[in-house]
């Protein structure tokens, strides 16, 4: 080997510390050093003593270590050169190992790598003078192969006759986080993963030769360190594809003998990572993560197959979010997509292990409860989701409410087959619909008949709006003291030609559902303000129009501008109206209704709570509001009689539109004793059958013209 003190070394950068850097390491080392700072030095510094091997980066501004190796070349100075460089690419690499550059080191380099890499030049330049040209070309095909294996991105390995790694490349490094030192004499089965052992003891060792195609086989080879591995793999492993060939040579009396194994194995890491993806988008809802409908159409077969072995019941919901449709119509889709999320993280709280939630489309869920005991249990899942739900979510600044309707079936005593079990859960939960919200349902036979009914009446009420069959009726609202009617409550009934007169407790949870409301809604409105114009025309001008609106009606975008324009049409002004509303339907997204009532208010027309103290109850919405009337729910006024601690929710809800300076309207009021315990205590107005059904508009303006409300009612009661 040739000694230090005989070698020059010069070092070329054009990064002065790095130089420093490079020449302390050297001279440390006992090597004799030059530098030169840049490749035009460089070539002045060839030019003068010989240099036996040079450390050269590559880029470096004017003179780049490519034209100092061009410059060798051309003058054919016999100088071992090593590149130090953080210059990356196989193009550059390979075109200087092609060269004459002995070895290529990567910025920043490890100091003993360097050092042993320059003793080995060192070496090797001995050796290349005793026979240079056929150890040149023969090293230049080394460094060639050597360079092309170790940048493989695959692993490449090679076993010896019983299994042990005489050599493996660079890759198992960076995939592994194994140093090849620590596997080279160790047997394969070190880094085969337990489970796939026995299908790699036929298929990592080799024996065949490449007369036959290899075989391809799927393995996991363990990670040394944990977080090295994929997370939704097996722990500390990593999925390969692994081919080998056995290696041959010449064995006594011309036999062939088993040499060992030459094998690639490459990372599948992002192949299994898309078949997971695709896997994933084929059963789930990308939204909101949950098991799509395909899903849990699979899993309720097996639990239904489980079931009917064991003995044991299960329960199918059917979920739906109400009015949900107003959240995507008002605040649009993607604050609608995030309630979507909220709320499915709501619902998955409420589950136990084993239970499948899964989003059936759009704003519907569906649940399967296996291994219960009984209805008790899904009654039990039932309260927790309507409990879970009921609090606010907080959307894009929105506070918004959101209720549930739940529909449920059981087997087997509703179905033993699973479209049985989700049609039925449907039927129960529109039944709930039917009748109001944020309840649940279980099925019963004579539902079949009432989902029917519910197809026959949406089917109606689209040619209802075509025919006119619509209609109003009035019932007033009379001032306490004086007997005057104060105002007209305009209600709509449905006059269907084949059954008579069908009430709205009967279709407007339909038309709410269907969108038919907001037609429905419309013909109300232009029906009542036309009816008021006539009662202005007949000198009845002193009394207001009161109208009831869904939350659909108040969520559309031309909800006030439509109703100004309305008002306008008929030449009335905002005094003359009252529009009524739910504290229900304020808490759907409070900010915006708050905002287009008092674009109402501000333009004359009256605000009315309606059925208050049956919802949200809250006086810091009522502060915010631009009330002016209270309607204290019938529910309440039945409730009163001669004992007065039975009717303190009445006496509250007084004092509380009394101290908030409100109007305040008892509905219901349908006895005597209702009327004076009412008039008692201070509240100004009232509505009921005591004083009049609803009436046809004909019977209504008659009843306005002879008023006042003349009657034993009011005069001898009090």
């Amino acid at each position: 080997m040739m000694k230090f003190a005989e070698a020059t070394l010069l070092l070329v950068d054009d990064e002065p510390r790095m130089l420093q850097s490079l020449r302390d390491l050297m001279i440390a080392s006992g090597y004799k050093v030059v530098t030169a700072l840049g490749g035009q030095e460089a070539v002045t510094r060839l030019n003068g003593s010989p240099i036996d091997l040079m450390l050269l980066d590559l880029k470096m501004p004017g003179f780049s270590g490519h034209q100092v190796m061009d410059y060798l070349d051309e003058k054919n100075i016999d100088t071992t050169v090593i590149v130090v460089s953080g210059e990356t690419s196989f193009d550059s690499m390979s075109q200087v190992l092609r060269r004459r550059a002995y070895d290529y080191i990567k910025k920043p380099y490890a100091p003993d790598e360097l050092l042993q890499t320059v003793e080995n030049a060192l070496e090797q330049r001995r050796l290349q003078q005793q026979n240079k040209e056929i150890y040149n070309k023969l090293q230049a095909s080394e460094r060639l192969h050597r360079y092309m294996v170790n940048s493989s991105p695959d692993i490449v390995y090679m076993l010896d006759e019983k299994g042990y790694f005489t050599f493996v490349n660079d890759r198992i490094v960076q995939l592994l986080g194994y140093e090849k030192d620590e596997l080279i004499g160790k047997h394969h089965s070190e880094i085969v993963y337990f489970e796939d052992m026995e299908q790699a003891r036929y298929v990592f060792n080799e024996r065949r030769t490449d007369n036959r195609i290899p075989r391809n086989v799927e393995l996991r080879l363990k990670c040394k360190d944990a977080d090295r591995a994929p997370k939704h793999f097996e722990t500390n492993t990593i999925p390969i594809e692994l081919s080998a060939t056995g290696i041959y040579g010449a064995g006594q009396g011309g036999n062939r003998e088993f040499l060992g194994t030459y094998g690639v194995a490459r990372d599948m890491t992002e192949r299994k990572e898309a078949e997971r993806t695709i896997n994933f988008q084929a059963y789930h809802d990308l939204l909101t993560q949950l098991p799509n409908r395909a899903l849990f159409k699979d899993r309720l077969n097996l639990a239904l197959a489980q079931t009917k072995r064991s003995g044991q019941r299960l329960a199918v919901m059917f979920l739906d979010l109400d009015r949900f449709k107003l959240v995507n119509d008002t605040l649009g889709h993607i604050c609608g997509d995030e309630l979507l999320q909220a709320v499915s993280h709501r619902l998955q709280d409420c589950l136990r292990e084993g239970d499948t939630l899964a989003r059936f489309g759009g704003d519907e869920f569906t649940l399967l409860l296996p291994q219960i005991y009984g209805p008790e249990d899904a009654e039990s899942i039932a309260k927790k989701i309507i409990h879970k739900i009921k609090d606010p979510f907080f959307i894009e600044g929105h506070e918004l409410y959101v209720t549930i309707s739940i529909g449920i079936a059981m087997y087997p005593h509703d179905g033993t087959s699973m479209d049985a079990l989700v049609k039925n859960a449907d039927i129960a939960m529109y039944c709930i619909k039917g009748r109001g919200s944020n309840e649940y349902q279980f099925f019963r036979d004579d539902m079949n008949e009432v989902s029917l009914r519910r197809l026959s009446l949406e089917r109606g009420m689209r040619k209802a709006l075509e025919n006119n069959e619509f209609v109003l009726h009035y019932q007033p609202q009379v001032d306490a003291v004086t007997g005057k009617i104060v105002a007209m409550e305009a209600l709509v009934r449905w006059e269907q030609p084949d059954q008579g007169l069908i009430l709205p407790s009967e279709f407007i949870g339909i038309a709410e559902e269907t969108g038919l409301i907001l037609q429905i809604g419309e013909w109300v409105m232009r029906k009542a303000c036309e009816t008021l114009r006539s009662w202005h025309n007949a000198g009845v001008i002193d009394i207001r129009m009161a109208v009831n609106l869904s939350a659909i009606q108040v969520e559309h975008k031309s909800f006030v501008n439509f109703i100004m324009d309305v008002i306008k049409e008929n030449s009335l002004v905002g005094d003359n109206l009252e529009v009524e509303i739910t504290e229900n339907l304020i808490m759907q997204d409070m900010d915006n209704t708050i905002k287009k009532l008092v674009q109402l208010s501000e333009r004359g027309v009256k605000i009315a709570i309606d059925d208050f103290g049956t919802g949200y109850s809250s006086l810091s919405y009522l502060q915010r509001l631009p009330i002016h009337t209270l309607k204290v729910d019938r529910a309440f006024v039945h409730e009163i009689n001669n004992r007065e601690d039975e009717t303190c929710i009445v006496n509250a809800i007084i004092a509380m539109a009394q101290g908030l300076n409100l109007n305040l309207i008892a509905e219901g009021v349908e006895t005597e004793e209702q009327l004076a315990y009412l008039r008692n205590r201070g509240c100004a107005e009232m509505q009921g059958f005591l004083f009049s059904h609803p009436l046809p508009e004909p019977e209504a303006r008659r009843l306005l013209l002879q008023r006042p409300f003349e009657s034993s009612k009011l005069m001898n009661v009090g």
